[in-house]
């Protein structure tokens, strides 16, 4: 917890959780205010701020605008872990696969898939070692994941590759040895993805609600797991028409198990728990 000099007032978090809101659209209710103290407190204290009244009229100005990305970035929680809700990646393989490899390989173009919300890049590795696996056995067109997050040093993690040995926990021992390097000297103790893996994943940062997103249309599938619980009903529904429209007809969206569309306008069709599809 923050030193009294620092305590965060609620009209200091009321600011700093309006400016994550207009940046991100994650909502931080009351019950977050200990959490965003105890998180920015450090940070606060490395900028030399005299408590969070200052740090706030830092963010009011001009120069401060790219401070919120620092806010937003200190706040959220990127928890994660190779084949995460593995039930996703065994349909993904048994079931969507098939059909995707087919009408990809008839189009003449890559097979796609979006990791929205990639944090530090256990879905999307995960995501191209399910790819390469299908390939071993059956007929694969070219493929590229893509990868993205809103925390530029989640990004810059993703890009390296590089995990602590006791959290590369994968479903199949085999899978080790063929996707991986163990490290030696002072990267004892830790693996990285293998360079031909990470060549086959584009990471880039972005915002959920940006503009246009780093990453091409008529996509196959996107996993965009875990991120719409931090969002209100009203972003839900942009962030999910948002989607449908950035699929190919025929195309996947997949949410994670804690989430729904439930009670949001919409137009994809559920296939199964948390597995959607755009029409075609």
């Amino acid at each position: 917890m923050p030193s009294p000099d620092l305590a965060l007032s609620t009209r200091d978090f009321d600011f700093l959780s309006g400016l994550v809101y207009d940046r991100s659209r994650i909502c931080l209710g009351p019950e977050k205010q200990p959490l965003v103290a105890g998180r920015l407190a450090r940070h606060l204290r490395s900028l030399g701020c005299v408590g969070f009244a200052d740090y706030c009229a830092r963010l009011a100005t001009p120069a401060g605008r790219n401070e919120i990305d620092v806010v937003i970035d200190l706040i959220t929680t990127n928890h994660t872990h190779f084949f995460r809700e593995r039930e996703h990646f065994e349909c993904l393989s048994r079931q969507l696969l098939p059909t995707l490899a087919a009408r990809a390989s008839s189009a003449g173009r890559p097979l796609r898939i979006w990791s929205a919300a990639a944090a530090s890049g256990e879905e999307p590795y995960s995501l191209a070692i399910a790819l390469a696996e299908f390939a071993r056995s059956q007929p694969l067109p070219d493929w590229r994941v893509y990868a993205s997050d809103i925390s530029r040093r989640m990004v810059d993690r993703c890009r390296l590759g590089i995990y602590e040995a006791a959290k590369v926990e994968l479903p199949s021992a085999d899978l080790l040895p063929r996707y991986f390097r163990r490290g030696f000297g002072p990267r004892e103790g830790y693996y990285r993805i293998k360079p031909e893996v990470r060549r086959s994943v584009t990471v880039e940062a972005a915002n959920l609600f940006q503009k246009t997103y780093p990453v091409p249309a008529n996509l196959d599938v996107v996993f965009c797991r875990n991120v719409m619980i931090y969002f209100d009903a009203a972003s839900r529904t942009q962030l999910v028409s948002r989607l449908f429209e950035q699929l190919a007809p025929g195309g996947y969206l997949v949410i994670g198990h804690a989430e729904s569309l439930l009670g949001l306008q919409h137009r994809f069709r559920q296939i199964r728990p948390s597995v959607f599809i755009r029409p075609a």
